[in-house]
């Protein structure tokens, strides 16, 4: 049977062709099933929720906190120790330096939210700072009650206290200023501590602070959001060819939960090629209004791929947690 084709038969016919070796490129089943666990990162191990609408950078959060199933505190060691007994595999943590060259575990760059005290943390010493009630301003109904007031007295800790406690758990630290100095701060805690900076801590921050850190730790994981962006943005550019870009190169990328559809070879073929670029995958939760956060509720890890493996910000370690291990 002779069988002629016409030309845009011919053109159609290749463009099929073309597509379905692209979609075979990027097709997660192909790929091999990534290896390693998944990893459950505590942001500030058992937190207090709250309320995130209309929430920016001078927000006092702890007057917006929802009723809560527990009386925990963030950023504190009993925080710590009960975000692991509820699944956690790393805890996220915020440092500060103080006047006197100690490092601290402390959210806010102020102590005039949660706290009893007033004024910049980092410019207050270390005995101005440790018998402060770090519970003192949480409130969920407009001030009428504060249910976590006494119980933080004395629980801010030090760095070193936490990479004492905690001597085999990963630990992701964030620096909450730009200074660089902060690098050395914390290098001297982790001495103090008789630490190393190896593979199980990595910390993110500011770009200067970060590249301080790597001038005195060249294998130090640093990663910080601008470097992300880029990598995200430049592998939905040209993923589908197969290409990771250099942006995506020994760095560190996050996946937001609703662009997952967005990710060329999502799960399993990303991971690999990410994983051979020598670049960790985050998996966060929903991106929206301009701000991301990690997973707050349990029906969300239904929408985290059953083979993932990498590291899933968790905002809610309380209920989440739990909930996977079910």
């Amino acid at each position: 049977m002779n069988m002629r084709f016409t030309r845009w038969q011919k053109a159609g016919l290749a463009f099929a062709i073309v597509l379905t070796a692209f979609s075979l490129l990027n097709a997660s089943w192909l790929a091999p099933k990534p290896k390693g666990r998944l990893i459950l990162v505590a942001h500030r191990g058992v937190a207090q929720q709250f309320d995130r609408e209309g929430v920016d950078n001078d927000t006092c959060t702890a007057t917006r906190i929802k009723p809560s199933p527990h009386k925990f505190i963030e950023n504190t060691l009993p925080s710590m120790g009960i975000a692991v007994e509820r699944g956690a595999n790393a805890i996220e943590i915020d440092v500060h330096p103080t006047k006197d060259g100690q490092m601290v575990v402390f959210h806010d760059w102020t102590l005039d939210c949660r706290t009893n005290g007033k004024g910049v943390v980092r410019e207050k010493t270390w005995a101005e700072l440790e018998g402060l009630d770090v519970g003192y301003g949480y409130t969920w109904d407009g001030g009428k009650t504060f249910p976590l007031r006494g119980r933080g007295v004395g629980q801010m800790p030090r760095l070193e206290e936490v990479l004492k406690a905690f001597p085999t758990l990963p630990l992701v630290i964030n620096f909450k200023s730009k200074d660089p100095r902060d690098a050395d701060i914390l290098l001297a805690a982790f001495a103090r501590a008789g630490k190393a900076v190896d593979g199980k801590y990595s910390f993110y921050g500011h770009p200067d602070v970060l590249r301080r850190l790597k001038s005195r730790v060249p294998t130090a994981w640093t990663w910080y959001k601008d470097e992300m962006k880029a990598c995200l943005r430049d592998y939905v550019k040209w993923g589908w060819t197969s290409f990771v870009p250099e942006s995506c190169h020994d760095t560190t990328v996050a996946v937001p939960l609703n662009y997952q559809w967005a990710i060329w070879g999502w799960p399993n073929r990303f991971i690999d090629r990410m994983a051979k670029a020598n670049t960790k995958v985050i998996m966060l939760g929903d991106y929206k209004d301009g701000s991301v956060t990690g997973i707050e509720e349990p029906e969300q890890l239904g929408d985290v791929p059953r083979d993932f493996r990498g590291y899933l910000w968790v905002e809610n370690i309380w209920d989440v947690g739990p909930a996977l291990q079910r």
